[in-house]
Parts: structure tokens; sequence; C-alpha cells
């Protein structure tokens, strides 16, 4: 089973501690999670309409006919998601699957709301216990598939194990499709810019339809419902950004120049993309578009520039070649109490798969991961308090925050080369 939680508002509690991190309590995933309370609804929704409002969201569709209890699945771009899809239920509850760092420092208040916790990018049976309890329960379960804010506004890869587990649960399946929220918010730059967002809401799966779909037919419906592009939508919509720091943090996803195809050397300033190794310039408009202060303009929208990158990961795995290492600061998160700063170790990712090592408290460790055990991974851009950018490597009893600490990495890239080294072991040419 994939994992299937979203991001939240972030929250960063260290704890020094010199108790071995093998000896530290763990987070309790099987603690029953109880329907959203009843006296936080109105709470949720004073928090969520506003934003509503102010990003003048356009919500069509309608569930008329539709009755709880169903699964309600996302795409993921933004903290504003949660909000829409506040409003684009309203007036009903809802219980959502968070990633646990959302859950730093108020755990109480996540599982009051209705959010029940999980790591990152791991196999864990409780998800379909605690969203099967729920459903029985007559509630709606909130899924983000994709499980990650979106790079760069577009779809990204789902869990293989998304069908067989709408198959068990034999609920109706409705989609809730979200565009614009990367423009308005992005992951490598999280200033909310207000713009305007639109979204879809429909039954795509009714009880009867899940019921008689195999698995494979119902993860093809879904993969054929979650497709976006929010660049070109910004562009064919006419949605204007004027924020002027738009391209700020841009560079973190798009780290290879197409003029010289330089690796790492990319920066951002203002609306401005550039190389320090060619000083080519490139400028973000207004609306979502890339131009070449000089020359030829390799890519309009920055998504072509992203699966650009991508063809030249595959090509360097498919020869054989990737490679990458570099000392990293490292944080470990056992529990839902905050963040035990581990110093630095070591983290290799080749085509053999992944290995991180560390020390804390006298006590060193090794964590491995095959290509086969990640189909993608999580990462986050200029994150907290480190401002740094960083991997997360789960287990089920531990999550990782890796900070590379090398100027020649990419955490992009890192992730690229996961999906890549994953399809390349698993899937025929």
């Amino acid at each position: 089973m994939g994992i299937f939680s979203s991001n939240v508002m972030k929250n960063y509690n260290l704890k020094h501690t010199d108790t071995p991190i093998s000896d530290l309590p763990r987070y309790d995933f099987a603690k029953p999670v109880k329907p959203q309370a009843h006296y936080l609804r109105p709470i949720s929704w004073l928090l969520s309409f506003p934003s509503v409002w102010k990003h003048k969201a356009k919500i069509t569709g309608n569930l008329k006919g539709v009755k709880p209890p169903y699964i309600l699945v996302c795409n993921h771009n933004s903290f504003l998601d949660f909000k829409v899809m506040t409003r684009a239920i309203f007036p009903k509850r809802a219980n959502y699957i968070v990633a646990l760092d959302g859950f730093i420092g108020r755990e109480w208040i996540m599982r009051e709301v209705g959010c029940f916790a999980k790591r990152k990018f791991v196999n864990d049976i409780e998800v379909i216990r605690q969203t099967s309890r729920l459903l029985k329960q007559g509630q709606i379960v909130v899924y983000y598939p994709e499980a990650r804010y979106s790079h760069i506004g577009t779809n990204s890869v789902l869990p293989e194990s998304l069908g067989k587990m709408i198959k068990y649960l034999q609920v109706p399946v409705v989609s809730l499709l979200l565009h614009g929220h990367h423009i308005a918010e992005p992951s490598w730059n999280e200033v909310d810019r207000g713009s305007r967002v639109d979204a879809e809401i429909k039954l795509l799966l009714s009880a009867d339809q899940v019921n008689a779909y195999s698995p494979e037919e119902i993860q093809d419906e879904i993969t054929k419902w979650l497709v976006y592009d929010d660049y070109r939508w910004q562009h064919e919509n006419k949605v204007r950004v004027d924020y002027p720091d738009r391209a700020v943090g841009l560079h973190r996803v798009l780290y290879q120049c197409p003029s010289c195809k330089t690796e790492y050397r990319m920066y951002s300033e203002g609306a401005q993309l550039g190389c320090k190794a060619c000083g080519k310039v490139w400028r973000l408009s207004e609306y979502g578009q890339l131009e070449a202060e000089t020359g030829e303009t390799e890519f309009v929208y920055p998504p072509d520039w992203y699966e650009w990158q991508r063809e030249n990961v595959r090509e360097e795995v498919r020869r054989g070649e990737y490679a990458f290492e570099s000392e990293v600061l490292i944080d470990s998160l056992p529990d839902s109490s905050g963040f035990i700063p581990m110093g630095k170790g070591w983290l290799t990712h080749k085509m053999d798969g992944m290995v991180l090592r560390g020390e804390h408290a006298g006590e060193e460790f090794v964590l491995e991961k095959s290509n086969q055990s990640q189909y993608s991974i999580h990462v986050e851009y200029d994150y907290i308090d480190k401002k740094k950018d960083a991997v997360i490597l789960s287990t089920l009893l531990d999550s990782y925050f890796v900070y590379p600490l090398s100027e020649n990495s990419s955490v992009t890239k890192i992730s690229l080369a996961v999906e890549e080294l994953y399809n390349l072991e698993t899937k025929p040419r």
C-alpha cells in the first residue's frame, strides 16, 4: 500500500536528547481516529472560507444524490487545497490523511479535526484500517494520492495499490480536481500570490462501478482523471500574477540549464531565472510563461523544462551512470513531539538503491532503500528553520529529514531518479 498522506501547515520543534533513536517512543498509528468533532466544523469553515473568497474560487459540478460514506480524491499543490475542499463539501465534514510532520506539537487538535497520520511513501496497513473504520461510521475520507505537493503544477505518479485499496473498501469515489493552486502558492516558494483558482467536483466512480471494475480498471479511471497542468491553465484562462518575486525559488525545481546543460548552477531572483555557468537568463511572465532575454526560448512552459530534466535523468539511469553522494544533515521524527537533530551523516544514491548512514548518542545506524521499495519520494524545498532542501526517507518506525550539504546536488533530481530507477526495475520498456 502506497502513501496517501498530505502536507498541512508546517511546524518545527527540535528535541535534543542523548537517548539513542532506537529507544525513543514511536507514534501510535493504530489508535482509532474519530470523525471530526462537530464543534470544530464552524471553525474549519471560518479558517477556510476567507481564502476561498480571496482566491475567487469557482467550484463547478455537484454531488446531487451522492451521500457519504465515500472517498474523496484530490490533486495536491498547496495548503489552499484543504480550504477549497472544505468549501466543496460544505456543510459536510470529513477525515483527512496527513503526513506525520503535520502533527508536530499539535496532535490533539489534529485528531479532533479528524486527521490521521501517515509516514510518507511507506506501506502501512493502518491506513486501510483507519479508512475502513471511518467509512463504516458514514464518513467522507479525503485522499491526496499524489502524496506530496506537485513540484511544477502537473500531476505526479500514483501508487499502484490505489485501485486495489478502493476495490477492497467498496464505496463510491468522488473527485475534486483543483486548478491554479500551484500558481497561487507553488511548492518551491510558499508565498500566497492571491490569484484566482478553479475546481471541478463530481462522482468519479459509483459503488456499483467499484464493485464491477477490476482494481486495474479503477486505477486507470483515477489516473485518467488526475491530469492537470496549472501553467497552461493559467495562460489559457489569463490568470495574472503580478507578484514581483514570482520566480524566486524556481531554480530549486528547474536545476539544469537547457542552454549549456550544466546542472546545479541555476539561480532565481525577482521574476528571473538564470544560469551562473553560461549567463543565460529567462523571465517568468505574469501569465506563467518563460521567455529568454537573449537567444532561443527553449521552453515556454516550466513543466516542459521539468520533463526535459526527467528525460535526461531517465537516459542517465538507462546508461547505468546515475550516482549521487553527499554529506548530509539528518533530523529524525520518531513521533509527533518534534524533530531530533542527529548531526551529520552520509547519503548515497546509486543504481542499486539508496543508503543513509548516521550516528546519534553513540549509536550508528544504516537505512537502506532498494529501488523497488520506492516508487517515488517526498522532498521539501527551503524547509522551515533549516532553510535547506530535504529528501524524506521513512520506515514504519521513523522518518528521516535529510539535507544534502553538497553544492552539486538537487533534491528534485534525486526525486526524478528514484522514480526512474523504480520504473527501470519494475516496468518493461
